[in-house]
């Protein structure tokens, strides 16, 4: 049985997320979080539409009333959860091939699930394995659940991307936008035409097989080239189901999700709409971020990896911006997950009017220093090394001084030690990295 993990369940669609595994997990979705709506929508993957079908299948027989979006991103799902008070569920394996997919939960709040609630999804989902529909009282008649569409769904959460821009415009800037094949290839050209901007698409034109197929936030390499091509301000590169973003500026080169979170936080806070002026990223967040964060006067709060961790520490802080180097951006005053077409408006709104290109805002914004991961390949997962390594680690830390950074972590996802390493210059991260590589590697199998 596949578990819940770091952004719900995931498995090659067909072999390990099954059809009969999908629908039993909807009723489980309908027995533990007790909804009387569910709002689904779902990415462009071949799969998909099987497994909203089962996903569907599985909460009417339940009695659950299901909306069925059809292809649109995480983020509309969230939206329209929080908005109409439903439980969300979005169809999507983000940035990994077409063979995958997965199920992703929202609360009626529009909030990722707790801990403590995927623990009990995953105890009634074995019940419910093991013994079907017997395991509650069986539903028939005008108790069984419906599945409808909504026409008018996507436009409301397209609208309020629009109009988070307070009425401002974005006309005057060319910009690239990559939709990886995926979620977004219809709403962001969409919205950001309708902000006036003039849009350039690239990878628009999903097949259910060519996902993050070359293209998208991880493979930035046709949109640099384009925005190069096309005499562009901008490109903006999302993933496969438009939850993150990634930027290009004008002379080709990657703007990543530490950079464009730094340029947001000093514009906010700047306008006074930075709260307690203080941003939470996460460890993996590179030192430049904090150095140049600090000569602005804002804070910065620091969460374990995960952009589950980077929401809660927002929603128990009433924070309003956070997010992750990988282009996760949070606004939590404006919406309740991380939302790539709402990201790339608020930053091209800075660019617009500021009137300074995005290559200028950002290297104001921060300098980064060299960073170099490297990987311990263990026999098992979450390992932690940092108290054998505590002397190594430590004699690490007093060569780098106040301008370096060193982080051992056992990865959380695969049987891997991290060793990632930053520092002024790149010859001096290489050569710590490899020094702490092979402390790890001198420890003997683990």
């Amino acid at each position: 049985m596949l578990t819940f993990g770091t952004d719900g369940v995931r498995g090659v669609a067909n072999l390990e997320l099954t059809p009969e595994l999908v629908v039993a997990l909807g009723r489980t979705i309908a027995r533990v979080l007790g909804p009387q709506r569910c709002v689904i929508g779902r990415d462009t993957r071949r799969s998909g539409p099987l497994i909203e079908s089962a996903l569907t299948a599985g909460l009417a027989a339940e009695g659950v009333d299901v909306i069925q979006l059809g292809v649109v991103p995480t983020p509309t799902v969230a939206w329209l959860a929080a908005a109409d008070h439903m439980v969300g569920a979005v169809i999507s394996a983000s940035h990994n091939s077409f063979e995958d997919n997965g199920v992703k939960l929202f609360t009626a709040e529009g909030r990722k699930l707790s801990d403590e609630v995927e623990a009990a999804l995953e105890e009634e989902l074995r019940v419910v394995l093991q013994h079907g529909a017997t395991a509650a009282p069986a539903r028939n008649g005008a108790s069984v659940g419906t599945a409808a569409g909504d026409d008018e769904a996507i436009e409301r959460w397209e609208a309020a991307v629009v109009a988070s821009l307070d009425g401002r415009r974005l006309g005057g800037l060319r910009v690239v936008v990559d939709c990886a094949n995926g979620a977004a290839s219809r709403t962001a050209p969409e919205v950001l035409r309708a902000l006036g901007a003039d849009v350039v698409v690239l990878h628009d034109e999903p097949d259910g097989t060519n996902i993050n197929a070359g293209c998208g936030s991880t493979h930035p390499a046709d949109l640099q080239r384009a925005v190069v091509a096309h005499g562009a301000d901008a490109g903006i590169a999302f993933d496969g189901d438009a939850d993150r973003v990634l930027a290009v500026d004008a002379a080709g080169r990657l703007i990543d999700g530490d950079q464009i979170i730094a340029v947001l936080a000093i514009d906010r806070h700047a306008r006074g709409r930075l709260v307690d002026g203080t941003v939470v990223v996460t460890v993996m967040t590179n030192l430049g971020f904090r150095l140049g964060l600090a000569d602005h006067g804002i804070s910065v709060l620091e969460v374990p990896v995960g952009d589950r961790h980077v929401l809660a520490a927002l929603h128990e802080r009433g924070l309003s911006l956070g997010g992750e180097q990988s282009g996760h951006v949070v606004f939590a005053d404006l919406a309740t997950t991380g939302d790539g077409l709402l990201t790339a408006a608020q930053l091209l709104d800075v660019v617009h009017r500021s009137g300074r290109p995005l290559a200028e805002l950002a290297d104001a914004a921060m300098t980064r220093l060299p960073q170099v991961l490297r990987n311990v390949r263990t026999r098992t997962k979450g390992i932690d090394v940092s108290g054998a390594l505590e002397s190594d680690i430590r004699a690490a830390e007093e060569e780098l001084g106040d301008h370096g950074r060193v982080l051992i972590r056992g990865s959380g996802t695969e049987p891997l030690v991290r060793v990632m390493v930053e520092a002024p210059h790149l010859e001096v991260a290489e050569a710590v990295a490899a020094r702490l590589v092979a402390a790890v590697e001198g420890l003997g199998p683990t």
